[in-house]
């Protein structure tokens, strides 16, 4: 297993005042990641995965699809991306308790972590391995990890306190967007121009900090449509005016 550097989104964490505190005595930003789609129990809107037929990869996107998950895209262009990710997922979804998850992701805890993003790809796919998590981030208390999570049956039914250096924020578009509405949890909304998130009242999180602040934990926000969508499609059309327009809206890998 391995966590991965900061990816160009995450990179600009560095310059946000409010997490300097975990970057102290050079400390990194990274992310851990899972096989997109088929980590993801509780996605729908979102829904994309990469097959693998012979030594071809195939991305498929989910009967309710709306708009494609960029990081199953990535999964395709690039295979070492998909190699990390899988082994990742195997490796943890073969072990049988939390405490058994708890070493697995120990013993690969980059030395100089300061923030954590559990899963630019993936999500938490059961109750043992969100409370996992919930005891990393309990032993490493010095350290910030967040998360965008549509597994919100984990996070609501996990018997462990869920520390103040782990933030979360529900991902609407799940299966249990229901939750969301029914314990007033804070949302991210994927919205197709930024005047979709001005009606709704949002605001636009471009660099993650939103995702990531302590401070900003009960407040909602808003993410552009990002990466290769689907022929046809209302995203595909969102991303063709959001070019035409000149507004910021891609991440590199």
């Amino acid at each position: 297993m391995k966590f991965s550097e900061a990816n160009v989104k995450l990179q600009a964490l560095y310059n946000v005042p409010e997490l300097q505190e975990y970057l102290t005595r050079r400390r990194k930003v990274y992310s851990f990641d899972l096989l997109s789609g088929w980590s993801c129990p509780f996605a729908k809107d979102c829904l994309s995965k990469v097959y693998q037929i012979g030594d071809k990869k195939k991305l498929v996107d989910g009967k309710d699809c709306q708009f494609r998950c960029f990081s199953a895209s990535q999964e395709v262009a690039f295979p070492s991306a998909y190699n990390l990710r899988e082994d990742n997922f195997n490796t943890l979804r073969k072990l049988h308790s939390t405490d058994q998850m708890v070493d697995a992701i120990l013993s690969v805890v980059p030395s100089n972590l300061g923030v954590c993003r559990i899963h630019v790809a993936g999500d938490f796919f059961n109750q043992m391995y969100f409370d996992a998590w919930c005891t990393i981030a309990q032993i490493y208390s010095d350290c910030l990890f967040y998360a965008y999570t549509k597994s919100l049956k984990f996070w609501l039914d996990t018997k462990l306190t869920i520390c103040n250096n782990m933030v979360l924020t529900a991902s609407r578009g799940g299966r249990l967007d229901n939750m969301i509405d029914e314990h007033n949890l804070r949302e991210a909304v994927v919205v197709y121009s930024p005047e979709q998130a001005d009606r709704l009242g949002l605001e636009i999180d471009h660099d993650d900090s939103h995702a990531a602040i302590p401070e900003y934990r009960h407040e909602s926000f808003a993410l552009l449509i990002h990466g290769i969508q689907p022929k046809g499609s209302e995203a595909a059309a969102a991303i063709k005016s959001l070019k035409e327009n000149n507004v910021r809206f891609s991440y590199s890998k």
